[in-house]
């Protein structure tokens, strides 16, 4: 396994998946954070790759009771006042170390972690490769030895208890449910495997681009109201994407053009507006309902 890793991601989708073999799990708005136990000691990385150690080292120094070897995979989460703050989250990351050590000292810190990758007593890095429910079992087992501030998230096999943690945990901070398939290994750095739900509202967004084909496009560029700036689309359902693309192939474009993260998409002169479940999260996924 080599260094950093790439996370794996969820698909934002509308409903939590049904049929058998789906197991859901909490999903806490913290800060990515994938934890290797090395021979020397513990680094913390972030979803990006980039070390973090440093300032989460109430994180860091309790994870040194794991053996050489082990990889989690999880969220670092801060609880005040009985739900989880984002924002005192937001404040560590983005502080220097000495402020990094002060809130700290005021606010620490829990791992909430949802995964293992790695341990020696269970295949060394050829765990990932197993199936969710087997690595599942090691993460609680590994983890009930060493306590907090390092804990599993809450997980269950039965979808009605997942909706009923989606429909009540919301005011202590659980932002939404992640869906994983039992049977699937460790999906790295993909997004076709996991599936989450946030709490959403519904608004409506004008169509102002496309992303692929035009009768066929695999993602839409919005402008969702009370917003200067586009951005693209959840990856469309194939059946809403061409009812979509019926819609925009006689619209005229006007080039390339770019979001304001990046990312191109070919612009379209329309008057289409689609109503869409905007994320109350900070990452904001636009997943498209239906055309107005």
């Amino acid at each position: 396994m080599e260094f950093p890793i790439r996370p794996a991601l969820a698909r934002a989708v509308p409903t939590l998946p049904t049929g058998p073999g789906w197991h859901f799990e909490i999903k806490l708005d913290g800060h990515r954070m994938i934890l290797r136990r090395t021979d020397d000691g513990v680094v913390c990385y972030s979803r990006t790759g980039r070390a973090v150690t440093s300032h989460w080292m109430d994180l860091a120094v309790p994870a040194m009771a794991l053996p050489p070897g082990t990889v989690l995979d999880g969220e670092a989460v801060i609880w005040h006042n009985g739900t989880v703050d984002f924002g005192a989250v937001q404040a560590r990351a983005a502080s220097t170390l000495d402020r990094a050590r002060a809130l700290a000292a005021r606010l620490p810190a829990t791992y909430a972690a949802f995964d293992v990758l790695a341990h020696p007593d269970h295949g060394g890095d050829t765990l990932a490769a197993r199936p969710y429910t087997e690595r599942r079992t090691v993460l609680v087992d590994v983890l009930a030895a060493i306590g907090p501030p390092l804990q599993p998230v809450l997980a269950t096999a039965d979808r009605d208890t997942a909706l009923q943690w989606y429909e009540t945990l919301q005011p202590q901070g659980v932002e939404g449910i992640v869906a994983k398939p039992g049977r699937s290994p460790y999906p790295f750095g993909g997004r076709t495997v996991w599936r989450k739900i946030r709490h959403a509202d519904t608004t409506d967004a004008k169509v102002v681009g496309s992303v692929g084909p035009r009768r066929r496009p695999r993602r839409l560029a919005l402008l969702p109201d009370a917003e200067s700036r586009p951005r693209l689309s959840a990856p469309l359902d194939p059946a809403l994407a061409a009812r979509l693309g019926a819609l925009l192939a006689d619209a005229t474009a006007t080039g390339e053009h770019r979001t304001a993260t990046g990312e191109t998409y070919t612009g379209l002169v329309t008057g289409l507006v689609v109503e869409v479940l905007a994320g109350t999260g900070r990452h904001g996924t636009l997943n498209v309902v239906r055309a107005r």
